[in-house]
């Protein structure tokens, strides 16, 4: 699963320009059959006051009416819209029924019907003349919305403006969208307009697609769109949404609002809207180049790691059902404009009992991050863990620990061992990404040895996210696990780490 911000854009900005440009030129070519199609209705009703056979008027303006109906059914975004193009039709309908026959004259009946299927076409296309007009305004607000975030690029504030931020005494930047009620449910109109018909691509997972967008006051916001292979039935849906919903946590990605399609336009699509983070994902600071990396010091980085411990920890603990996350990693761990970490994408979270220690549920998460136990067993917070683990070792290197379509060295375990085998040798620093200009040795020691206590290959011999925070927050020692303390392995120069991380 991939995050709000997914890596694989560029930036956290990234205007996917090769899929805008193809969404953009399907957009053109739509509008431009929609058109035609009309034009041809409009032909077909007028053709009815021709002076040819009586039959075949009455034929030709049946058929241009159903015509119509269809159109207005397939184009409705929504149930509500239906509803009320059912309503409407259905009066035209009696008004053909009950006038035709009665009318004087033998072309009175063709009349009616033409003048019906003349007032439907008429209202219906004022009806999407006005839907276009108000969603050219609404690209327009996304785009000068976008254009004014651009002129503050997360690379742009010297490293001493990232210092002030990242220091002790800096005020927590909190998020700048709140609401009190449940999420609000959108239409597939608003989606469309909110983020300019999908014109704005700034991320792309396995989870779908992530557009940037505002809403009608100008808040900036991200919007799902699942894609999933496996796609989430209705009743699934609506129940992560009631999962999402009730949590609430500083530390934790908030839902704004969401949207459904049981069918029409876009049949069987389902959408999240969430509050959109300027600063992107920490995928994005820690793996593409030492210049962003510079930007991420380490007391930033050891806040991220308290951020992210204790919303788990919320989620294991603290939440009247247990939720478990299960693809905690970089890209779904969003970043403020204070810094600080907020979990993101529960688009495969589960919520079980509280007095449940596992469920059967299998493969689940992103290679790499993923618990051994996941493959062959049963899921708990402890694969969560795991999860955080892996993620804590690449957030003090700096480098992913697995990366798939690299050679066997490369695997998440190994990855794990030679971190293990350096911090039982007393060589702790030559594993510290060097991109950080001064780094405090001893919190460093506490963070590592807390990721490897995560990412043991036992379940049961991992802390909880309680334990996790204590240690930490150092009201609970931290301590090497005892296979730590094992020569592991006698690694090849090709499992040691890289020279240009040593120190």
């Amino acid at each position: 699963m991939s995050g709000l911000h997914d890596s694989s854009v560029s930036s956290p900005r990234g205007r996917g320009s090769c899929c805008s440009s193809a969404s953009a030129l399907c957009k053109i070519v739509k509008g431009l059959l929609h058109v035609a199609i009309v034009g041809i209705i409009s032909l077909a009703v007028f053709s009815g006051f021709a002076d040819y056979n009586f039959s075949a008027r009455i034929a030709l303006e049946s058929v241009s009416y159903a015509v119509i109906a269809c159109l207005y059914f397939y184009t409705s975004s929504d149930r509500e819209e239906r509803i009320v193009s059912g309503i409407f039709l259905g009066i035209l309908a009696v008004v053909i029924i009950v006038a035709a026959p009665s009318s004087k004259g033998e072309t009175a009946p063709v009349a009616v019907i033409a003048g019906c299927n003349i007032v439907a076409l008429s209202v219906y296309c004022i009806w999407k003349i006005c839907a276009l007009v108000q969603a050219c305004l609404r690209r327009l607000r996304v785009r000068g919305s976008a254009a004014s975030a651009d002129a503050e690029a997360p690379l742009a504030p010297v490293e001493k403006a990232a210092a002030a931020k990242c220091s002790p005494s800096a005020p927590v930047q909190p998020t700048t969208f709140r609401i009190e009620d449940l999420p609000r449910k959108f239409s597939y109109e608003e989606i469309c307009d909110m983020t300019g018909d999908f014109g704005n691509l700034v991320g792309r997972g396995g989870s779908g697609e992530v557009f940037r967008g505002v809403l009608d006051d100008g808040t900036p916001v991200a919007v799902k769109r699942i894609t999933s292979d496996k796609p989430v039935g209705e009743q699934d849906f609506l129940r992560e949404i009631t999962i999402v919903a009730n949590v609430h946590q500083r530390s934790l990605v908030r839902l704004l609002g969401y949207c459904l399609l049981r069918g029409g336009a876009g049949h069987g699509q389902q959408f999240l809207v969430y509050p959109f983070f300027e600063h992107g994902s920490l995928d994005w600071w820690l793996f593409h180049g030492e210049e962003r990396r510079r930007l991420l010091p380490w007391p930033a980085r050891r806040r991220i790691a308290g951020d992210v411990a204790r919303a788990l920890a919320y989620l294991h603990h603290e939440c009247c059902r247990q939720i478990l996350h299960l693809d905690i990693k970089p890209a779904n761990i969003l970043l403020d404009g204070g810094l600080r970490a907020h979990v993101s994408d529960f688009g495969i979270s589960m919520s079980i009992a509280q007095d449940m220690t596992s469920v059967d549920t299998r493969g689940r998460g992103t290679v790499g991050y993923m618990a051994p136990e996941i493959w062959v067993s049963s899921l708990s917070a402890k694969s969560d863990v795991y999860s955080y683990g892996v993620t804590l070792l690449e957030l003090v290197t700096g480098r992913r620990g697995f990366e798939a379509g690299r050679d066997s060295s490369e695997k998440p375990d190994l990855f794990a061992r030679v971190v293990r085998e350096k911090t039982a040798r007393g060589e702790i620093m030559e594993v510290v990404d060097t991109a950080m200009a001064s780094v405090d040795e001893g919190e460093v020691e506490v963070v590592v040895k807390v990721a490897l206590s995560c990412v043991q290959h036992r379940r049961d011999l991992r802390p909880s996210m309680l334990t996790v925070v204590e240690m930490l927050e150092g009201r609970v020692a931290a301590d090497l696990p005892p296979e730590s303390r094992l020569s592991v392995v006698d690694f090849m120069e090709p499992l040691s780490w890289p020279a240009t991380h040593g120190r």
